[in-house]
């Protein structure tokens, strides 16, 4: 347990009481007992957004046990649906090629937890738009902007803002585990420049390490896809 760090998600002076609830956290060695175990942690209605903090951070990336879900497309980055979570959230991989980003999103009032699972990412939190923005153009206001490397694990919902993730690299793929809950069909999609706002589909590029149909017909978006994350 010591060499897991922390820091991604949780503050300097927490530190303490981090070390004593992971000594509640079963061993997960692999992706299946993540998944198992993650399961279990929504077993009920209540979401403890720490506990599924604290399973997602015991578990210790190893890319031979997720590699079949990381399908990477020179377009864009893509999402790839790991388990349904008994109907109550998504687990899902998502493979970043070289200098891939997502737009700007909310998360549709859903609990969002990611894990970086290899290389580097950039998320960048902005402040929500004025409602005068629908009207005047106003450019959005960032309020955050966090590194994370392989095996940190962080934490966002709406109240705490909008973000965007994106692989910084030029020569590095990367790749992340994200888990929403509830699931969400369509987010919304912000321009930073203007604050105005569009509503995006969410689809996945492969299902359980099988592409999808829509997958496989066309790597562009069109004006109603999600790049999300």
């Amino acid at each position: 347990m010591a060499e897991l760090d922390y820091r991604s998600c949780f503050g300097a002076g927490e530190d303490v009481e981090v070390q004593k609830r992971m000594l509640t956290v079963p061993k997960i060695e692999t992706l299946d007992d993540l998944i198992r175990e993650l399961r279990s942690a929504f077993s009920t209605d209540h979401v403890n957004v720490e506990r599924v903090q604290d399973l997602m951070a015991a578990y210790k990336s190893n890319p031979r046990e997720w590699l079949k879900y990381a399908q990477f497309d020179r377009h864009r980055y893509t999402r790839n649906l790991v388990d349904q979570g008994n109907g109550k959230y998504n687990l899902m991989l998502l493979a970043w090629a070289e200098g891939q980003g997502s737009s700007i999103h909310d998360h549709a009032d859903s609990h969002c937890f990611m894990k970086v699972l290899d290389g580097k990412l950039c998320e960048i939190r902005f402040a929500w738009p004025s409602e005068s923005s629908e009207e005047e153009e106003q450019e959005m206001n960032i309020i955050k902007e966090t590194h994370l490397v392989t095996n940190d694990v962080t934490y966002m919902n709406d109240s705490l803002g909008l973000h965007r993730m994106e692989n910084p690299s030029h020569t590095q793929t990367a790749v992340s585990l994200h888990l929403y809950c509830p699931p969400f069909e369509s987010v919304l999609l912000f321009d930073q420049r203007t604050g105005h706002k569009t509503r995006g589909k969410v689809t996945f590029w492969s299902k359980y390490g099988v592409r999808t149909p829509f997958g496989a017909i066309s790597a562009k978006l069109d004006a109603e896809d999600y790049e999300n994350n």
